[in-house]
């Protein structure tokens, strides 16, 4: 078995990309869980760049211990001398030097030599073994080298000292075939190249910065430079949940190449990136994208409901994403609304009924992107049964500052009565919602809260979703309003009374022996 060698840039070249800057707290946060993903090296960043830079090189140094820690330096004895200093308390370290060797690179930015580039390599890998004996080289814009100096590049460098060769293609110029091949002749024509690991570090300015590592992978690369959520400089590297997740679903294809990667993280490493740095995912990206296991075509649906397998290539779980999900919309089919029905604790409807239930459905879909719970409720509580009384909001109040201890009193009217709680909590919202559940003689569990707006200005309208666990039964909840506290507390109470309503249906569907 070959072990691809999983390096990631996040920290370095990811957080190049305009947007993406990490405080040093965020990048000892972001190291943390990059080491329990089970990445074999982290660059936690370009320790000459600035004092930020080699402040959290050094930080990262301190906090990781399993992972490889490396930091980027230029072919200077400066760089590099800032570089090993920063790494001084890590564990494993490594200095990634790099120098350009292709002609545009050499004649306008570097204004040397061939002859002098390869002196200034060979120099900078000896210089950098006074801190660590793991060197990696890399030849800057390498796909745009010329072949014949790039090799005599490489042998020197590892001639020096260099365990690691790396050959990026720096402005993603590269097509798969064409990178694969230069892998290959590599290997073919450094006489020296098993002394040292082939790396890779893919631009994805084409869109091929995976499709190129995993033609290098093939061709006998064994390490490859990926980022989380494929962030990087424009338009970002090769990313590492894609590289990883095709290794290990292609094994026929990849035969004994594997890699030490803990799946089951990928999903929570990309949510605390986008955490992080303020980002967001687009929904159809690949692995962790919101849509990635989402499914709304009819046909799709049925075959998932029947087979995992007939429309998804990996599990959910694989990668740490709780589970597949049926999008219901206007094109979804009769076996997805009747499965979502089930789920939502409605087994006992008829046949007439489920088919009178799904007719109404399509023409709601017709107007909506995508059906909700609580649009599914409603449709059955209109249609079927509406004979339960809801638990009306009266008034609200809350006290909060940088200096006051968050507290709110709630008062409801239910079951014909009125009644007032007050409670304290972390914030306004949560004090708001502990004083609406003591009213409410219940205490729920939120397993989802998301804030989104209607519109535009200071004033604008924002809307609640909440799902929440009451008593085991997952109800969902909308709430609109210029307010945030309050439409926090309106999305609560409509969960609360979609799950006194379903809870109230099924049991007058019990006594009637349906």
């Amino acid at each position: 078995m070959d072990r691809l060698i999983i390096f990631d840039t996040t920290l370095r070249d990811g957080e190049q990309a305009p947007g993406f800057s990490m405080t040093v707290e965020e990048k000892v946060t972001m190291a943390q869980q990059l080491e329990k993903l089970g990445v074999d090296v982290i660059e936690a960043g370009f320790a000459a760049a600035s004092p930020g830079d080699f402040e959290a090189v050094n930080a990262v140094s301190e906090t990781v211990k399993e992972s490889i820690v490396c930091s980027l330096a230029r072919a200077l004895e400066s760089d590099i001398e800032k570089a090993g200093e920063a790494l001084a308390p890590a564990e494993r370290k490594r200095i990634h030097t790099f120098i350009a060797t292709s002609p545009i690179h050499m004649k306008y930015k570097l204004k040397m030599s061939p002859e002098q580039v390869i002196e200034r390599a060979v120099s900078a890998v000896k210089f950098a073994r006074n801190f660590t004996d793991d060197v990696e080289f890399s030849a800057e814009d390498a796909f745009r080298s010329e072949r014949e100096f790039l090799f005599r590049v490489f042998e020197a460098v590892i001639d020096a000292g260099a365990k690691t060769i790396n050959v990026p293609d720096t402005v993603g110029y590269a097509i798969p075939e064409e990178f694969g091949k230069l892998i290959a002749d590599i290997k073919n024509n450094v006489p020296n190249i098993d002394k040292a690991v082939i790396s890779v570090h893919c631009h994805n300015d084409l869109g091929l910065a995976v499709a190129n590592s995993l033609s290098a992978v093939k061709n006998g690369a064994r390490q490859a430079h990926v980022t989380i959520n494929g962030i990087g400089e424009r338009a970002g590297n090769a990313a590492l949940e894609e590289v990883v997740m095709a290794i290990k679903v292609r094994k026929d294809y990849f035969k004994d190449i594997y890699t030490g990667i803990n799946t089951k993280e990928i999903y929570k490493t990309s949510r605390l990136l986008c955490r992080i740095t303020g980002s967001f995912v687009q929904p159809n990206k690949a692995i962790v994208g919101d849509n990635a296991f989402a499914h709304e075509a009819g046909i799709h649906q049925h075959g998932i409901l029947a087979h995992r397998e007939t429309y998804e290539i990996m599990r959910a779980e694989d990668v740490g994403v709780p589970e597949s999900k049926i999008v219901l919309g206007k094109h979804s089919g009769r076996h997805a609304f009747k499965a979502r029905l089930e789920e939502l604790g409605y087994k006992n409807l008829s046949e007439d009924e489920i088919s009178m239930l799904f007719e109404k459905f399509k023409k709601l879909a017709d107007k909506k992107k995508e059906v909700f719970d609580e649009d599914i409720e409603a449709l059955i509580l209109d249609e079927l049964f509406k004979s339960y009384e809801e638990v009306k909001l009266i008034y609200f109040h809350v006290l909060s500052g940088n200096q006051a201890i968050p507290s709110s009193t709630v008062k409801i009217e239910k079951d014909g009565q009125e009644i007032i709680e007050t409670s304290s909590g972390d914030g306004p919202i949560d004090s708001a919602l502990k004083a609406l559940e003591k009213a409410l003689g219940i205490t729920g569990r939120l397993k989802d809260y998301t804030i989104r707006s209607l519109s535009a200005g200071k004033d604008a309208m924002g809307e609640v979703r909440v799902v929440v666990d009451f008593d085991g039964t997952i109800s969902s909840g909308r709430g609109t309003s210029t307010d945030i506290i309050e439409a926090s507390v309106k999305a609560y109470l409509d969960a609360y009374n979609r799950y006194l309503a379903r809870k109230t249906f099924i049991e007058k569907r019990i006594t009637e022996g349906i």
